[in-house]
């Protein structure tokens, strides 16, 4: 049973920022939202939070972080303490919240572009300075493919080893990485790892996309990458991507070390109190019984995803895209194209196709775009349409 409904279905009842943006006839393939119908349990679990009143102040029970452990170690063989586990309202003010806890005053944080755009104002809040490591292409040469997935990205270790003999002291790691849906492996976050506990530096790592990840790739969380990552950093998480409930505002910070502990009990009490109830209550809904729907919603994604390496040369002449190994987002290059550093701009104005804008990732994203296929395959197909016809 397929768990997508068509944008212009959501454009005609939903109030959030994906379907507000921009007038109806535009199709909205940007900010990472799905059109999708909830999970059954997760609003099953809504409605009787609702229907019993039950909307006041978030509580201090055990519930999600024993669900977030289960689901854990039942999908990563992950063993997560669930007393090293706060919530908040999401992973945007988590990162600011620990990086506030790890770096003083003007402190250098490395990211690796492209990467989120919130990421550098994330270092910038927590009263940090951003110092840029970007990722390493994949080499191009015989037999490389549009087809290929994101897999022949890497971290630029030596890079980070730089930057570290420099004096800098924190990473914020995206893991699965945002835009590119590159999941890094095991052996580059060990070597990470290392090189962190060698300068005594911390990793901060965003894990929001990790339940996304696709039956081809292998997700592992930083913090159980290696004995040594235990006890150099936080893990960001929320189910907020996988099941798409951002607007109910929770999400998860998860330690494996008494260091972590320390930084948890250093933060305001009111960093745990704004986590907003009707999200903990999904959120223990998705990550409890959630699996079914999310194993759906894994087989519609995969289809788009293969649908768009089949199709997007013929559509847009030159794209380069390589399928993403987690979440729903297209990373596209269109530098051979004739739209210049900015095509997010040409397509919205030429085809009514609303994309993200590949230079708000970082210069690394001139002359790109990144394409939200958690969509109906008639929504995808409506937007190659509309895109074949630009020129």
């Amino acid at each position: 049973m397929s768990v997508m409904v068509s944008a212009f279905e959501a454009h005609r009842s939903r109030t959030s920022e994906k379907y507000t943006t921009h007038p109806p006839e535009v199709l909205p393939m940007f900010v990472a939202e799905m059109d999708v119908t909830l999970a059954e349990p997760v609003r099953d679990a809504l409605v009787r939070a609702v229907t019993d009143g039950d909307t006041g102040y978030v509580g201090h029970g055990r519930a999600l972080p024993e669900a977030f452990a289960d689901f854990a170690a039942d999908r990563w063989s992950w063993r997560v303490d669930p007393d090293l586990v706060r919530t908040t309202t999401d992973v945007s003010v988590a990162a600011v919240e620990t990086l506030r806890r790890v770096i003083g005053p003007r402190e250098r944080v490395i990211v690796m572009p492209p990467v989120y755009p919130p990421f550098r104002d994330y270092v910038t809040e927590a009263g940090g300075t951003v110092t840029e490591v970007p990722l390493l292409p994949p080499a191009e040469g015989p037999g490389d493919t549009a087809a290929t997935t994101t897999a022949g990205w890497r971290m630029d270790l030596e890079g980070v080893r730089r930057a570290f003999v420099d004096g800098v002291r924190t990473v914020l790691l995206c893991n699965p990485h945002n835009p590119l849906g590159l999941v890094h492996p095991r052996d580059e976050l060990a070597a990470l790892a290392r090189l962190a506990a060698e300068h005594d530096a911390v990793v901060v790592s965003d894990e929001i996309h990790a339940p996304l990840t696709h039956a081809d790739a292998a997700f592992t969380p930083f913090l159980d990458s290696c004995p040594e990552a235990a006890g150099l950093g936080v893990a960001l998480t929320s189910a907020s991507k996988a099941w798409n409930l951002a607007g109910t505002k929770c999400a998860l910070m998860v330690g494996a070390s008494d260091r972590a502990r320390a930084w948890f009990d250093g933060m305001p009490t009111e960093v745990v109190e704004r986590t907003g109830i009707l999200g903990y209550t999904a959120s223990v809904a998705a990550f409890r019984a959630g699996g079914p729907w999310l194993a759906s919603l894994l087989g519609e994604l995969s289809a788009n995803r293969r649908t768009l390496a089949e199709r997007l040369d013929e559509v847009l002449p030159g794209a380069v895209y390589r399928q993403p190994q987690a979440s729903y987002l297209a990373w596209i290059d269109l530098r051979a194209t004739p739209f210049g550093d900015d095509p997010a701009a040409v397509l919205l104005d030429r085809a009514q196709v609303a994309l993200s804008r590949g230079l708000d990732f970082g210069r690394q994203g001139a002359g790109h775009v990144r394409l939200n296929f958690g969509c109906s395959a008639e929504t995808l197909d409506e937007a190659l349409r509309r895109l074949s016809t630009v020129r």
